[in-house]
């Protein structure tokens, strides 16, 4: 099964038997440890940025465990602190927790599992934090595409070819299916060319009549249809100097097409009533999620045209073809709609995650980011679990492997396989505990693992046995949400 990385632990207390004793504990949880007697030494070694989890005894000689505290969240704020006191008070744990520390253990240890509970909840908090501050720093990365986000291999070659074609004055053909970003990759080519500064139009050409479309594209003279009441300029004349986007252009009438053909060959424009042209300077992208060469071979799309827009083809993949692209995405709208609902909802939880992966996302991106809109607004914790997805998201994995194997078909091998071993993992788990009456015990001896190694796959995977049950938050800054964000598939 799947080894959950360790957390590097640093405890300090002067008490040299409370130092050994927790020292032991959570090396035999696998624990990397440092420990050390001093308060001023525990100073510096807290600078190591290895270290994820501090443990501190309140009262130490020279420098107080509070000091220390407040010392160490100061240099260092995305450590989590957990604090141990002899003498355990209301106002001691309201003091710790305004100072920063994530929990607090009470002297002498009533049960030695509350030490490594403890600890293993402080570094999952450490881990998501650690996976939130990377993705944000995957989105800072990509900002110079505008809005364009991903790092998956299509969509880097994607970026790659944005970039190499927004110097020059080429028409764009871009395709995809329907909510895979056409129109940010011809706002991201048209804002890193020459034409910056000048007007960027966007028109969907299925969502006007004939007549209303070359109204809308060529302008039109007073008089020329009813209801034209008065002279007109249109999209093309608007965007002079910059940048026209032609949206769903396999939609636009045949007699449309030939006006369209002109402006490509003449650079000029004729308004609809009109008699004499009007010169435009416009770079023209076109996109599409229809097969224009076949609509080409169909008669439906001139010939002519389409060797004219044809001239640099984008192609954007769907979203399903990019899964390792899905966590970067949802963490940016996790992002934009925890701003806009005013809500704190830090992450998204592993097997909410691994849902969202799996999905087929037939609507692609746009689809994605209205499943992250309705989570944000519906969730009551402070992370995005399953049950805040919407029905189709949270039906139990099939039994049959067939089924499931078939479900995940759409993903790249090694992505699928990790999927599936994290479904039989968990399933097999909860089967256990069902058998053995929810008894971590006895489950653990049923499936040959030590208990303290059961106890953490329970907690990788997120099934709880009856000793599992989680601890009630002792601060405003306790984390009783779900784990870390599922690790982005490389």
């Amino acid at each position: 099964m799947n080894q959950v990385k360790r957390a590097k632990v640093l405890v300090v207390d002067d008490d040299s038997v409370v130092l050994k004793a927790v020292t032991q504990i959570l090396q035999r949880e696998g624990h990397p440890v440092v420990a050390i007697d001093d308060a001023v030494e525990g100073l510096a070694a807290a600078k190591d940025p290895s270290i994820d989890v501090v443990v501190l005894d309140i009262k130490m000689p020279h420098l107080s465990g509070m000091d220390l505290l407040r010392a160490i969240k100061a240099d260092r704020p995305d450590v989590e602190v957990i604090m141990m006191t002899a003498f355990a008070t209301v106002e001691t744990a309201v003091e710790a927790v305004k100072a920063g520390a994530y929990d607090y253990l009470t002297k002498p240890f009533e049960n030695i599992d509350e030490v490594s509970l403890t600890v293993a909840k402080a570094a999952e908090r450490k881990a998501l934090k650690d996976r939130t501050r990377a993705l944000e720093e995957a989105l800072t990365a990509r900002s110079q595409f505008e809005d364009l986000i991903g790092q998956s291999s299509q969509m880097r070659a994607v970026f790659k070819l944005v970039e190499t074609v927004s110097h020059s004055t080429a028409t764009v053909l871009i395709q995809g299916e329907s909510g895979t970003g056409k129109e940010l990759v011809a706002r991201a080519i048209h804002y890193r060319s020459a034409r910056r500064d000048k007007p960027f139009v966007a028109v969907n050409c299925s969502a006007l009549t004939e007549t209303l479309l070359e109204s809308e594209l060529f302008g039109h003279v007073k008089g020329s249809f009813t209801g034209a009441t008065g002279n007109k300029k249109g999209l093309f004349e608007a965007a002079d100097g910059g940048t026209i986007f032609l949206d769903e252009i396999g939609d636009v009438p045949p007699a449309t097409q030939v006006r369209l053909l002109r402006v490509l060959q003449e650079g000029e424009v004729k308004r609809v009533g009109a008699n004499e042209p009007v010169k435009v300077d416009v770079r023209v992208i076109a996109a599409t999620h229809v097969d224009l060469s076949r609509a080409k071979e169909q008669g439906k799309f001139r010939e002519d045209l389409f060797y004219r827009l044809n001239v640099i083809t984008i192609d954007l993949p769907p979203l399903r073809d990019r899964p390792e692209d899905v966590p970067l995405l949802a963490h940016h709208f996790l992002k934009v709609y925890t701003g806009k609902a005013d809500k704190k909802v830090t992450g998204i939880s592993p097997r909410a995650m691994e849902a969202l992966t799996c999905n087929r996302w037939t609507g692609n991106v746009r689809e994605l980011e209205n499943v992250i809109e309705r989570a944000v607004v519906l969730t009551a914790n402070d992370a995005i679990d399953v049950e805040d997805l919407p029905p189709g998201f949270q039906a139990a994995p099939q039994a049959d492997s067939a089924v499931e194997v078939f479900s995940l078909a759409h993903l790249p091998y090694a992505q699928a396989k990790r999927l599936a071993m994290r479904a039989f993992e968990r399933r097999y788990l909860s089967a256990l505990l069902e058998k053995n009456n929810h008894n971590v015990s006895s489950a653990a001896r049923a499936a040959g693992v030590d208990r303290s190694n059961f106890r953490r796959l329970l907690k990788q995977y997120e099934v709880a046995g009856r000793s599992m049950k989680p601890r009630s938050p002792k601060g405003p800054d306790s984390d009783s949400g779900p784990g870390p964000v599922l690790e982005a598939v490389s």
